[in-house]
C-alpha cells in the first residue's frame, strides 16, 4: 500500500472489523510504542436481534474477525505527519455544555500529535470576529486540568456580528493571517449552521479581502478552502443524527441528584412535586428523568397529552396515593404543550392538583443548574472521542468535502453532512408547529420512541385486578451487588403485573431459591426502588448446581414457570448450569433470561452491564479529588487500584475519563520494561508545568506486579523527583445511588426481559405444563451494536474465557490508544481505514428496517 493511498482513520473509530493485539517481541526501546498487529476482516458478521430497542448511551457490539495482516511502519507513521504545515482552530459557541472541555482538550492534543498548530478561539464566534488575543495558540500543557471542569474554559458567547457578512469577513481575515484553514466548532444547530454558511462563502470572502488589500494573493492561495467539522454540544439532546450530544448525560446527573434530594422531603410531608427541566423543543431530558426516577407523569413537547389529561392526571396521582405512596413526582419539559399548541406550565399543573385533589404541592424549576457541575464519565469519554475524530476529519478534508458533523452512532464516531442533520432537526420543530406529533416522534428516532413506550407502560397502564396472564415468573439477583439492580427488579415486576402475571421475588439468589426464600410481589412492593443502590432482594455468588434437587422442588412448589436472573458472571454461569441440569431435572425446563448487572462489565454477550456506569463515575469522582490533591502538593503520583476482576473495563474507561497517565490491565500484558517507560514518562512530565501523575491498575492485571509492587517501584524510581501515593478504592465502587444511565438501562432491560418471558412461556406450554428445553429458552439479554439482543447462553460459551471470567473479545480495547496518546506517549496509530461520510436520511431509513 502506497503512502498516498493511506486514508487516515483513528484507531478508536476503525470499523469494528479490527482487533488490537500486542506484538510478540519488543525491545526495551519499543515498550512504549505499542506496535500493533491488526486483524482485518473485509466482511463482518453482524448479530441480528430477535427484536430491537435502542439505548441512547449504547455502544456497538463486536464483529467476527478473519484475515490477519501487519501494518507497515510507514502506514503507522502517517498520523504523526498528517498535520505538518496545517493549523486548526477550535471554538465553543452557543449554550455551554459539560464535556465541551474534554472535546477541546482532545482536539488540541491530537492536533499537536499530528504535527499541526492548534489555536483556541476564545468567546466563540465573537472571538473569531474580534481576533487579537481572542485567537491564541494552544500548547499541550494549556489543556491540562480542564477535563473535569464543567462549562467551557475558552468561553462561549452569542454573536450578532457573525450573522452579518461584514462580521464573517473580519473572521476570515483573522484566520487567513494566522494560516488557519481548519475550524472545529463545538455547539448546537445554530452554531453549526453559521459554520456552514461561513464555509460556503469562504471563496468570496477571500476575494473581497484580496481586493481590499487586506491579504496578499499568496495568503489567499494558501488558504484557498476552509474545512469545517462540527461537534454537537447541547444538554437537550435535540440534534438529529447523533445518539447523544455532549452534555446530555451530565445534565441528567444534575437533574437526578435534585430529584433524589426532593424525594426525601416529599415523602416526609406527603407532598406532590412538579419539576420543570430544560427542553424548549425536545423532551429528552424530561422523558429519561421520568424513567430514571419512576415519575407519575411527564409532559414533553413531542407528545402532548390527550384532551382529558387533567382528569387522567388526577386519577393517576390519587391511585398512587391509594397504593400507599407518600409522594407524587411530575416532570415537565419547559416547552411542554397541549394538543392545541398551548403551553403547559409547572404552575398550571400545581394549580390543577391543589384545586382538584387538595394535595400539598410544590414547584421546582431547575434552570441553569442543569448546565453546571462536573461532566459525567460518559460525557468526558464522548467529548474525547468526538474531538479525536474531528481532528482526523479536518486533516483528511478536501475542497470537495462537505462540512460534516461528528456523531455518535452506536459504538462508532461517524461523520454526517452537517446540513442534512440540521435539516432533520428543523423538520422535527416544523412537524410540532404543524401539530404532526406522531411524525415528530418518529423523527426523534427509535431510541426516543422506545423510551416513550416504556414510560407509558409503567406510568399510564393500570395493573389488572385479576391475574389474567396466569403465568408465574420469579425474579432474583445473583453475584455481587450492582447499582441499578433494583431498577431492573422494579421494571420486571411491574411489567409482569401489567401483563396479568403472578410475579415472585427470590431473596439471596440461587441459595434463596433452594431454601424457599420466595414471596409474591405486588405493585407497591417495588415502589421507590429505581433510585436505590445495591440489591434489595439480597444477592449471593452461590451457583445452582449443588442444589438442583431443592431448586427443582421449589420450582414445583411455587409453580414457577419462568425465571429472570439479574446479575454478573455468576448469573451467566448459573444459567449454563441450569441448562445442563435440564438433562436430570424436568423442573428446570422453564425459560430463563439473564440481565447482565455487574460493575466489572464482564458478562459475555453484552457490551454493557447494569452498574458499570455508576462504578465508573464513582472512580472518576475519586480521581478528580486525588488529582486536585496532587496538583496542590506538586510532584506527586497516585496509583489507584480499581475493581473488575480480570476485566480492565473500569481501569481503561476511568483512565480515559480522568486523564490518567497509564492504566494497567490483564488484557494488555505488560512487563517491567513497560513500567520503567511509564516512570520515565512521569519524570519528564514533572519537568513541565503539569507536576502530577495518575496511574490506574486493574485489581487482577498481573499477579506479581501488584499495587504494592508498582507503588514501591514508582517510589524508588521517583526519589527526588516525585512522591508516590496509593489508593485501593475497594467496595465503594459497588455502592451509591445509580446513575441516570444505569436506571434507564436497567428499566428498559427489565421491560424487555419480561416481554420476552411472557412470549417464551406461552410458546413452551405443552400438555398442560411448561416444558422448555431448546437452546433459545435460556438467554442472556445483552446490548450488542445498537440493540438489545437475546442470545442463548450455550452459544456464548465459545465467546467466553472461563478461567479469567471475561469475554474473549471486548470492544473497549480499541479505545486504549486514545488514552495513551492523550497522555503524550509516543505511540503509532493505525492509519489505514478511511471514514466514509454517511448520510442521515439513508441511515434513518436503514435503521427503520432493523
Amino acid at each position: 500500500m502506497h503512502k498516498e493511498e493511506v486514508h487516515l482513520k483513528f484507531f478508536m473509530c476503525v470499523i469494528q472489523s479490527r482487533q488490537l493485539v500486542r506484538t510478540p517481541q519488543r525491545t526495551a526501546g519499543e515498550a512504549s510504542t505499542s506496535s500493533l498487529l491488526i486483524q482485518k476482516s473485509p466482511k463482518t458478521d453482524t448479530l441480528k436481534s430477535l427484536d430491537t430497542m435502542d439505548d441512547p448511551h449504547t455502544v456497538e457490539g463486536i464483529h467476527v474477525f478473519e484475515n490477519e495482516w501487519i501494518m507497515t511502519h510507514e502506514e503507522h507513521h502517517a498520523a504523526k505527519s498528517l498535520g505538518v504545515g496545517k493549523a486548526i482552530a477550535v471554538l465553543t459557541s452557543g449554550g455551554d455544555a459539560q464535556g465541551m472541555n474534554a472535546a477541546v482538550r482532545a482536539v488540541v492534543r491530537v492536533g499537536i500529535y499530528t504535527g499541526a498548530r492548534v489555536f483556541f478561539v476564545h468567546e466563540g464566534y465573537q472571538g473569531l470576529v474580534d481576533g487579537g488575543d481572542n485567537i491564541r495558540e494552544a500548547t499541550w500543557e494549556s489543556v491540562s486540568m480542564m477535563l473535569q471542569l464543567g462549562g467551557t474554559v475558552i468561553g462561549s458567547a452569542r454573536c450578532k456580528d457573525f450573522r452579518e457578512r461584514e462580521g464573517r469577513l473580519r473572521a476570515a481575515h483573522n484566520l487567513v493571517k494566522r494560516g488557519i484553514t481548519n475550524l472545529c466548532v463545538i455547539g448546537g444547530d445554530g452554531s453549526l449552521t453559521g459554520a456552514d454558511t461561513f464555509r460556503s462563502e469562504w471563496g468570496d470572502l477571500l476575494n473581497d479581502l484580496q481586493k481590499a488589500g487586506k491579504i496578499t494573493a499568496e495568503e489567499a492561495n494558501k488558504s484557498s478552502y476552509l474545512n469545517i467539522v462540527g461537534l454537537v454540544g447541547s444538554i437537550d439532546n435535540d440534534f438529529c443524527g447523533t445518539d447523544m450530544t455532549i452534555g446530555t448525560d451530565s445534565a441528567l446527573h444534575r437533574i437526578i441528584e435534585i430529584v433524589d434530594a426532593i424525594t426525601t422531603t416529599a415523602q416526609s410531608h406527603q407532598r406532590t412535586f412538579v419539576l420543570e427541566v430544560m427542553g424548549r423543543h425536545c423532551g429528552y431530558l424530561a422523558l429519561v428523568t421520568s424513567l430514571s426516577c419512576g415519575a407519575d407523569w411527564v409532559f414533553i413537547p413531542e407528545c402532548p397529552p390527550d384532551d382529558a389529561w387533567e382528569e387522567h392526571l388526577c386519577r393517576r396521582l390519587s391511585e398512587t396515593r391509594t397504593r400507599g405512596s407518600r409522594l407524587n413526582i411530575i416532570i415537565v419539559a419547559e416547552g411542554a404543550i397541549d394538543k392545541n399548541g398551548q403551553p403547559i406550565t409547572s404552575e398550571n399543573i400545581k394549580d390543577l392538583v391543589v384545586k382538584r385533589l387538595g394535595y400539598d404541592t410544590r414547584v421546582t424549576v431547575l434552570g441553569h443548574v442543569q448546565r453546571g457541575g462536573t461532566p459525567s464519565a460518559f460525557d468526558r469519554i464522548l467529548g474525547s472521542r468526538m474531538g479525536v475524530e474531528a481532528v482526523m476529519a479536518l486533516l483528511e478534508g478536501t475542497p470537495d468535502t462537505p462540512a460534516c458533523v461528528v456523531s455518535l452512532s452506536g459504538n462508532q464516531a461517524v461523520r454526517l453532512p452537517l446540513m442534512e442533520c440540521v435539516q432533520v432537526t428543523k423538520d422535527v420543530t416544523k412537524a410540532m408547529n404543524e401539530k404532526r406529533f406522531d411524525e415528530a416522534m418518529k423523527l426523534r428516532g427509535r431510541s426516543f420512541m422506545n423510551n416513550w413506550e416504556v414510560y407509558k407502560l409503567l406510568a399510564h397502564v393500570r395493573p389488572p385486578v385479576t391475574k389474567s396472564g396466569s403465568y408465574t415468573v420469579a425474579v432474583m439477583n445473583v453475584g455481587a451487588p450492582a447499582a441499578g439492580m433494583n431498577a431492573a427488579v422494579r421494571s420486571t415486576v411491574r411489567i409482569g403485573l401489567i401483563q396479568g402475571n403472578r410475579v415472585l421475588v427470590v431473596h439471596d439468589g440461587f441459595e434463596g431459591l433452594a431454601k424457599g426464600q420466595i414471596e409474591e410481589a405486588g405493585w407497591s412492593y417495588v415502589g421507590g426502588w429505581t433510585g436505590q443502590g445495591g440489591s434489595k432482594l439480597g444477592t449471593k455468588r452461590t451457583l445452582p448446581k449443588k442444589s438442583f434437587e431443592q431448586i427443582s422442588a421449589n420450582i414445583t412448589k411455587f409453580n414457577i414457570q419462568g425465571l429472570v436472573i439479574i446479575g454478573g458472571f455468576e448469573a451467566y454461569t448459573g444459567g449454563l448450569e441450569l441448562m445442563e441440569g435440564r438433562k436430570q431435572y424436568d423442573e428446570l425446563c422453564i425459560p430463563f433470561v439473564v440481565i447482565p448487572a455487574t460493575v466489572s462489565n464482564n458478562v459475555p454477550g453484552s457490551d454493557f452491564s447494569v452498574g458499570a456506569d455508576t462504578a465508573l463515575n464513582t472512580i472518576c469522582m475519586t480521581c478528580d479529588r486525588i488529582k486536585q490533591s496532587a496538583a496542590g502538593t506538586k510532584r506527586r503520583v497516585f496509583i489507584i487500584e480499581t475493581m473488575g476482576g480480570y476485566c480492565g473495563y473500569l481501569a481503561t474507561m476511568a483512565g480515559l475519563a480522568a486523564g490518567a497517565d497509564a492504566a494497567y490491565i490483564f488484557e494488555e500484558p505488560f512487563t517491567i520494561r513497560d513500567l520503567q517507560v511509564n516512570v520515565e514518562h512521569l519524570v519528564q512530565k514533572m519537568k513541565t508545568t503539569v507536576k502530577r501523575g495518575l496511574v490506574l491498575r486493574n485489581e487482577k492485571c498481573n499477579e506479581n506486579y501488584t499495587t504494592d509492587f508498582i507503588f514501591n517501584l514508582y517510589s524508588e524510581e521517583g526519589k527526588g523527583i516525585f512522591d508516590s501515593r496509593k489508593n485501593v478504592l475497594g467496595h465503594m465502587q459497588q455502592g451509591g445511588s445509580p446513575t441516570p444511565f444505569d436506571r434507564n438501562f436497567a428499566t428498559k432491560m427489565g421491560a424487555k426481559a419480561m416481554n420476552w418471558m411472557s412470549g417464551k412461556i406461552k410458546e413452551s406450554y405443552r400438555n398442560g405444563r411448561i416444558f422448555a428445553n431448546t437452546p433459545d429458552s435460556g438467554c442472556v439479554l445483552g446490548m450488542r451494536k445498537r440493540a438489545l439482543v437475546f442470545q442463548p447462553v450455550t452459544e456464548l460459551k465459545e465467546q467466553t474465557d472461563f478461567e479469567h471470567r471475561i469475554p474473549k473479545e471486548q470492544w473497549w480495547l480499541k479505545l486504549r490508544p486514545i488514552l495513551k496518546i492523550l497522555a503524550k506517549y509516543e505511540i503509532d496509530l493505525d492509519t489505514s481505514e478511511h471514514a466514509h461520510l454517511e448520510h442521515i436520511t439513508r441511515k434513518r431509513s436503514g435503521e427503520a428496517t432493523i
